[in-house]
């Protein structure tokens, strides 16, 4: 089904989708609004909101026996269900806590302290929730960290440059699906397949959160040791960051009630309302692969939908780079410069980095409001961007993350604004200095 271009979802599937997420097309002030920093949130589905809301309320404890708080249970059971069926995982424990960031820091910390080794190995593109984690601990026990450097060309890292650092002495290896700068793709069964080929007992873990809502993830092709994502950025709410760890990761020692099972990670009662929202979630992106499959099986209907919204989103990415109509597109556009821009989309999710001829990416993103767009301003003074553009030799770049609900006209719009932005830049940039300052 896959295709290098993508295909878009017919219009009147895309009015459904659509009619799903809250404020796609305008804002909570009803002002006509593009919401393009997906990367850093999401659109929130209608049913999560709602459902997370009404089992929210309930005052029943779900450690109880009565009623309602069997009901409680049963949907962290089918929540439980649903992560495995996310991730196509297997055994092992599946672990909500308050974020994916506060996860990756226990699962680091459990390896670090516990697996012996000399070094631990990860990316410089890694979000700082993983990168400082590792750094933490490698710091506390005594171990050398690895860093393999970024490609500046796709805005990944290459297999090779992470597999050459891990040897038999390495503890843990730990990396991104996808980059939140750039959007490449890292080869996560490529490098698994061959990291356990260097050390076939090697921990890995995987921070998933950018790349698990634009496509499938499957455990058992990549079997790794623990990967968490973010219901937040996954179409669904705030508030919990979703972890799944392999046995023998989860059995390592950890914060735990002692008379809880080795492999328990929940600390306090469970948070119901939370494993609804993961439900709804699978609800959702099932009812896309329901259109397209005849399937009975939950897992199959939802990798079907799981692959119909990346193939949506790759046509969006293609449009957004090469134009709609007559609408030109960033690739074309005169003072736009895209930064690991390459022909393969099929190593790339929804993301776009782009610049600006005499525009800082600051200024940019407030052009952008201005003119009722949300894009976000990727520079070098950030926490969250400094390592990874200073790796790429930048300063600053306006990230572009649209969304599956999104469609064709959208990206048109976009690309006008951008045009018009790119243009008021040029004009200024061209001017002499004492005009700019009249001004």
């Amino acid at each position: 089904m896959s295709s290098r271009q993508g295909q878009l979802f017919s219009a009147s599937l895309m009015e459904q989708i659509k009619s799903r997420f809250h404020y796609v097309d305008h804002d909570v002030d009803g002002r006509a609004r593009l919401f393009f920093d997906n990367a850093g949130g999401s659109f929130r589905l209608k049913a999560a909101t709602d459902v997370f809301a009404g089992i929210d309320a309930l005052p029943d404890c779900p450690e109880r026996i009565h009623e309602r708080a069997l009901y409680l249970q049963d949907i962290q059971t089918r929540g439980e269900d649903d992560v495995r069926r996310i991730l196509n995982a297997r055994e092992g424990s599946v672990y909500l806590s308050l974020t994916a960031s506060a996860a990756m820091f226990e699962m680091v910390r459990a390896v670090m302290e516990n697996v012996p080794g000399t070094n631990a190995v990860t990316t410089i593109l890694e979000h700082p929730s993983s990168f400082d984690a590792m750094k933490l601990y490698c710091e506390r026990t005594g171990k050398c960290l690895r860093v393999a450097p970024s490609n500046a060309e796709t805005g990944g890292v290459d297999v090779d440059a992470i597999v050459s650092l891990i040897d038999d002495d390495t503890a843990l290896l730990s990396v991104m699906y996808a980059s939140n700068i750039s959007g490449a793709k890292l080869d996560i069964a490529s490098i698994v397949e061959r990291a356990r080929a260097r050390k076939p007992d090697l921990f890995i873990i995987v921070d998933a959160v950018q790349h698990a809502p634009h496509a499938v993830i499957d455990l058992q092709k990549t079997p790794v040791d623990g990967i968490n994502f973010a219901p937040y950025k996954f179409f669904g709410c705030r508030g919990s960051g979703v972890t799944w760890l392999s046995p023998r990761l989860a059995e390592l020692p950890h914060h735990r009630l002692d008379a809880k099972e080795k492999g328990a990670w929940e600390l306090g009662s469970p948070a119901p309302a939370q494993f609804a929202v993961v439900s709804a979630i699978v609800d959702y992106v099932a009812w896309i692969g329901a259109q397209f499959s005849d399937a009975d099986d939950r897992r199959e209907c939802y990798v079907q939908g799981m692959q119909r919204i990346e193939e949506h989103e790759r046509a969006l990415l293609s449009l957004l780079l090469n134009g709609v109509g007559e609408q030109r597109g960033l690739r074309a556009m005169k003072g736009v410069q895209v930064f690991w821009d390459h022909d393969d989309l099929t190593r790339r999710d929804l993301i776009a980095g782009i610049s600006f001829d005499g525009l800082d990416p600051t200024a940019a993103v407030r052009a952008y409001e201005a003119r009722g767009v949300i894009v976000y301003e990727r520079i070098a003074t950030s926490l969250y961007s400094g390592r990874m553009l200073e790796s790429f030799r930048l300063n600053g770049a306006v990230r572009v993350s649209p969304l599956h609900c999104h469609e064709p006209s959208d990206i048109a719009k976009f690309l006008a604004v951008t045009e018009e932005v790119a243009s008021t830049s040029r004009v200024e940039c061209e001017l002499p200095e004492s005009a700019v300052h009249s001004y």
